[in-house]
């Protein structure tokens, strides 16, 4: 019983930190869609952010100063995607893939460029990296039946972007239902020309939303290179940002929901990478491929019906053309 109650307790941890990255990314998403503007680019925005990250963290030895380069470069793509959809009216769908193909192309080539590694980044020691924080007396209160453990290894432990992370759902949630700018952002995507004709900008607020959008995604990328990992790897992100865009669709394009739908994922993954090497009675030893496809298998399966009717924002995908 002792050994299945660690056992839960190490998968939820797993889980909080396999789905940190989908719940920056699903907020990211949350607020450009909400304003009308679709982004398939949430994968290649996180692929370029834990390059930088990893990057400017190795040749500077500074975790801070790689969050802020992640950041930054994950805010010059969602300004570029707003500059061709936005400014520009173009298509949102062929401008978000053109971002992830470009992130997964470029960042290879100035890996080996820089690095000489392959496409990688150095490895990074713990003085350049995002450790874990262990919070008070966590080792004093192990002790304490059912509790203890649970502040030591699930609520202890994790590093400072899984926290924030869990701390954006909330902040996301005020910020679109309970103040002006929500409720201005939320009106853009689902009647533009009302938010215009009330003399508000729309594509002010609309790239508002895809700078939000960027700084979210500059964080999960962040993570993925300097929090999780030690290094950047080439393609990294293995669809997690599409997963995180699955997540917000389940979620209807609200937080909670979203973020339900992120630890659902974060924890069939947890689950998979327990699974590796275990034999099942019956069943023998699972293939490993097999158990790495069953968060995409499950992202496919929720989609295709086990949802109920998800109603996008009414102007969402639709560029603004202002009356004359």
């Amino acid at each position: 019983m002792a050994d299945s109650w660690l056992l839960l307790l190490l998968t939820l941890d797993a889980t909080l930190r396999v789905a940190t990255p989908l719940i920056f990314a699903a907020m990211a998403g949350l607020f450009s869609e909400r304003s009308g503007v679709i982004d398939i680019g949430l994968e290649g925005k996180m692929l370029a952010a834990a390059f930088a990250a990893a990057a400017v963290a190795a040749v500077t030895g500074s975790a801070g100063l790689g969050l802020l380069a992640a950041i930054a470069v994950s805010m010059a793509l969602a300004l570029l995607h707003g500059f061709a959809c936005i400014t520009h009216r173009g298509n949102q769908v062929v401008s978000g893939v053109a971002i992830n193909v470009l992130a997964s192309g470029l960042t290879v080539v100035l890996g080996i460029a820089w690095f000489k590694q392959g496409g990688q980044t150095p490895a990074l020691p713990d003085s350049a990296r995002f450790t874990p924080i262990t919070w008070p007396l966590a080792d004093t209160l192990d002790a304490v039946p059912v509790l203890g453990p649970i502040y030591k290894e699930l609520i202890s432990g994790h590093n400072i972007l899984v926290y924030a992370a869990l701390a954006a759902v909330p902040l996301t949630w005020f910020i679109v239902y309970r103040t002006r700018f929500g409720l201005r952002l939320r009106a853009v995507g689902e009647s533009p020309a009302a938010v215009d004709t009330a003399g508000i900008s729309v594509t002010g607020l609309r790239f508002g939303a895809v700078l939000a959008c960027g700084l979210l995604c500059g964080l999960a990328g962040a993570y993925l290179s300097t929090g999780h990992s030690a290094a950047f790897i080439r393609d990294m992100t293995a669809g997690k940002g599409y997963m995180a865009l699955a997540a917000m669709i389940f979620g209807k394009w609200r937080p909670w929901p979203a973020l339900a739908a992120c630890l659902l994922f974060g924890f069939l993954e947890a689950v998979a990478i327990r699974l590796q090497g275990v034999a099942l009675p019956g069943l023998g030893e699972i293939p490993v491929q097999l158990i790495q496809a069953l968060p995409y298998i499950l992202t496919v399966v929720l989609l295709a019906g086990f949802i109920g009717r998800a109603v996008a924002p009414k102007a969402i995908g639709l560029p603004y053309v202002k009356e004359r």
